[in-house]
């Protein structure tokens, strides 16, 4: 590999050389324009001797793999994203009905469980409360936030 390089690097070295020798040499005008763009042909070719020269049928791009990961990469971000926005959908839902709560005087820790809906959308489905049970306060949770009586779990602890 370093002997491939040091030819091709000796090789751009002899041309520049041979142009600037023969660039001198050439009388003024026309003579002189065609010889410094052919020069710069013979330099180009030189230059570019390894490229021309590679056997590119051996270049396998592997689109297909590349496009494989793009999308399990997509499918990982969308679950997280979802997580994080079920995450999110329960805090603000416990802090809406621990708002209430305190507005009727209830001291309670509060967990809301979602589950995606028919569009992937993550909904509460379920509560569970640490507290003394409130009729009200889980007649409103049914009525406002669609959690039947049944999906409301509460634990009565002792003040």
């Amino acid at each position: 590999m370093i002997g491939a390089v040091r030819a091709w690097f000796v090789s751009i070295t002899a041309v520049t050389l041979l142009l600037s020798v023969v660039q001198l040499l050439a009388p003024e005008g026309t003579m002189r324009k065609i010889i410094h763009f052919t020069g710069g042909l013979l330099l180009l070719s030189a230059l570019l001797q390894p490229i021309l020269r590679s056997d590119l049928s051996q270049l396998h791009l592997h689109f297909s793999d590349y496009a494989a990961a793009i999308a399990d990469r997509a499918e990982e971000l969308d679950a997280a994203g979802k997580e994080e926005l079920a995450d999110i959908i329960a805090e603000r839902t416990a802090a809406y009905i621990w708002d209430k709560a305190d507005a009727l005087g209830l001291d309670l820790t509060i967990q809301v469980h979602t589950e995606p809906g028919r569009d992937g959308t993550p909904l509460p489905v379920s509560v569970e409360l640490k507290g003394p049970r409130s009729p009200e306060l889980a007649e409103w949770i049914a009525r406002e936030l669609g959690i039947p009586a049944e999906r409301q779990v509460w634990h009565e602890r002792k003040n």
